[in-house]
């Protein structure tokens, strides 16, 4: 076998200028584009990196909002929970209070209506007491009440105290005694008078005469500064004061 050493020498170098063009023009290049794919790669792969610590971070925070939501959705229930039992609260207190106050303006209105009956009664029943009364004058025999009245008059001056009878018998031609008579008298009940009130108060007294049919029957006396009521009205009216006084001490 015989070797050309030219040949194999030409060849060699051939080789390695086709070594060294593939390593400047190929080699290099595509280790460039590798290394530059590479380093995108690892940015790819650095950026996927964080998204996902994004990701997880972004469920992270939906994950403590839902809780914080869940708490806050509570938090919101039980204070809507409490408003509305005080609410409850309040309006039962103020239903209560309703109710009481209506209750008791209807015992106030009850009892106003009920004193008002009880006082239409008492005037009705002093208007028919009146009557009776009335009645029973227009009944006696002439000079009966007369002489009974002046009877009790006379007592009733006697019975009164010192000062009183000496402020009566003060009486003048100026500023007399009114003697005020259910009706009028007549000269001889004038002059019955007149005794009757010297014996009372120990001396003749001036005095004059009016009726007033008001009295219904009976005989009072009249001054500047005293009234001596011996009078069926003022019977009447007495019997009206204690009725009514006693409604009102049952009343409270």
């Amino acid at each position: 076998m015989h070797i050309d050493w030219w040949t194999l020498a030409l060849q060699t170098v051939n080789v390695l200028v086709l070594i060294w063009i593939l390593a400047r023009f190929f080699f290099r290049p595509v280790a460039d584009i590798v290394a530059k794919r590479q380093q995108e790669a690892n940015k790819l792969l650095s950026d996927a990196a964080a998204a996902r610590a994004a990701a997880a971070d972004a469920r992270a925070a939906a994950d403590q909002a839902r809780a914080e939501i869940g708490v806050k959705r509570e938090q919101l229930i039980a204070e809507a929970r409490e408003a509305a039992r005080i609410e409850q609260k309040n309006l039962r207190a103020q239903t209560l209070q309703e109710i009481t106050n209506l209750r008791t303006e209807a015992q106030v209105a009850i009892a106003r209506d009920r004193a008002a009956a009880e006082q239409a009664l008492i005037a009705r029943a002093s208007e028919l007491a009146v009557e009776i009364a009335e009645r029973l004058v227009g009944r006696l025999a002439p000079g009966t009440s007369f002489e009974t009245f002046l009877d009790r008059l006379s007592g009733g001056l006697r019975a009164l105290s010192a000062d009183a009878r000496a402020s009566l018998a003060s009486a003048t031609a100026d500023q007399p005694l009114e003697v005020v008579s259910a009706a009028p008298l007549s000269d001889e009940e004038i002059e019955h008078v007149g005794r009757a009130l010297k014996e009372a108060l120990g001396s003749e007294i001036a005095f004059k005469c009016r009726s007033n049919p008001h009295l219904i029957a009976g005989i009072e006396l009249h001054s500047h500064n005293t009234i001596v009521r011996n009078s069926w009205r003022a019977d009447l009216d007495r019997i009206r004061q204690e009725l009514e006084r006693g409604e009102q001490l049952g009343g409270s």
